[in-house]
């Protein structure tokens, strides 16, 4: 049955792919038509066809056995034309949108002339590059955030966490070559310690270009009390060993359902992912309250009382957590990489990105949007970045 579900699920996606760029190819044949008159239906059909091409291959191109620097090279102009074609049809309709207002206020004749159609057309396109070039732009660009999380009665006053989360080693984006910048701005908020939470690989270890060098400045991370780091949805599959042996090389302490102490003031808890993409081996998600009944088995009774902060890649799985639980560090969202996306995460999650808190005896959440980018290297409305939180302390 799962196998049908996929088939369904499968064709309406290439339905849905197919409808937008016919959609899309009409609108270019239109334009071409303007100032070749006598083309006919068949350079459409080549238009469309091409189009179709590449998207099939978006699908396709990573079951294939091709070589690596073929799927490299496969992957950068899929991430690029989605980002691309993504707009370029939602800038479409909008200018359709506002053509077809244009002729109910009868500003635009009936019918159209064609050469309104064809600049409302290079309209689009123009506009298309500008944003997807921004977005190109500033996915390469980092930005600070900083929390200040209020803890009762403990000694963690200006305990520094620094959170990068997303980073997606091995996808097409900027966090190999931006990865000593990272390393370097992390460095200069002097850490107690930095939490990495999840999707730090994108399903394929063999996809990274330089793991040795990636190792080598992952190394160069200083903090006081370690670096930690939970697994995504992303670091899955048949390569997940290696992808743990690399973290090991990173001197990165992989939680995995697991909880350590922290200079005797805090406990560290990582969680595994629920849907790690090609399954985690033999990991299998456990339950919340296991992990807090190890901890009171723990022959230290002061480590009862200290306070709990838990690393969680994804903030749909908050609900899980209760009073027990101090502070929640979350990635996994994006905030949507690229608006309008942050209007369907924000629809998604209780709380896609920022600071969220229940009520006062819930635990603090902080979502970020990642280091990185996933699919097209852009950003539009959202950002790169390091979180920084400090916590305080007060009694009441």
């Amino acid at each position: 049955m799962s196998v049908v579900i996929m088939i369904i699920v499968l064709l309406i996606i290439l339905s849905i792919f197919g409808g937008a760029n016919y959609y899309i190819a009409k609108r270019l044949y239109q334009m071409f038509n303007y100032f070749l008159p006598n083309i006919n239906t068949k350079l459409y059909i080549g238009i469309y066809l091409s189009i179709a091409v590449i998207i099939i291959f978006c699908f396709i191109h990573n079951i294939i056995p091709f070589p690596y620097a073929v799927k490299r090279i496969l992957n950068w102009i899929n991430a690029h034309w989605m980002g691309f074609i993504m707009y370029l049809l939602l800038i479409f309709i909008a200018v359709d949108l506002l053509l077809l207002l244009g002729s109910i206020v009868k500003i635009i004749t009936r019918p159209m002339p064609l050469n309104i159609r064809f600049y409302a057309n290079l309209f689009a396109i123009i506009m298309t590059i500008g944003l997807t070039g921004y977005g190109l732009y500033n996915a390469n660009q980092i930005k600070h955030v900083s929390y200040e999380i209020n803890i009762k009665d403990t000694s963690l006053n200006n305990f520094n966490i620094v959170m990068i989360s997303d980073s997606h080693l091995g996808a097409v984006n900027n966090f190999e070559s931006n990865l000593e910048k990272i390393v370097k701005e992390i460095n200069s908020l002097n850490p107690d310690i930095v939490c990495l939470t999840g999707d730090i690989f994108n399903d394929n270890f063999y996809a990274i270009r330089d793991p040795k060098s990636a190792v080598s400045k992952l190394k160069s991370i200083n903090s006081r009390y370690g670096v930690y780091a939970v697994l995504g949805n992303h670091d899955g599959g048949k390569t997940i060993n290696l992808m743990i042996n690399f973290l090991e090389e990173s001197n990165i302490r992989l939680l995995k359902d697991e909880y350590v102490i922290i200079d005797d003031r805090l406990i560290l808890i990582g969680r595994l992912d629920p849907r790690p993409i090609g399954g985690a081996g033999d990991l299998k998600r456990g339950y919340i309250d296991d992990i807090l009944n190890l901890i009171k088995s723990d022959n230290n009774t002061s480590y009862k009382e200290l306070p709990i902060v838990v690393m969680e890649h994804s903030p749909s799985n908050i609900n899980q957590y209760d009073e027990r639980i101090s502070l929640i560090l979350a990635g996994h969202t994006h905030r949507g990489q690229m608006f309008p996306g942050s209007l369907l995460t924000r629809a998604m999650f209780t709380v896609d990105y920022g600071h969220y808190q229940k009520d006062k005896n819930s635990p603090h959440v902080i979502v970020t949007s990642g280091i990185s980018t996933w699919g097209p290297p852009m950003r539009l409305g959202t950002q790169n970045e390091i979180v920084n939180v400090k916590i305080v302390t007060s009694v009441e």
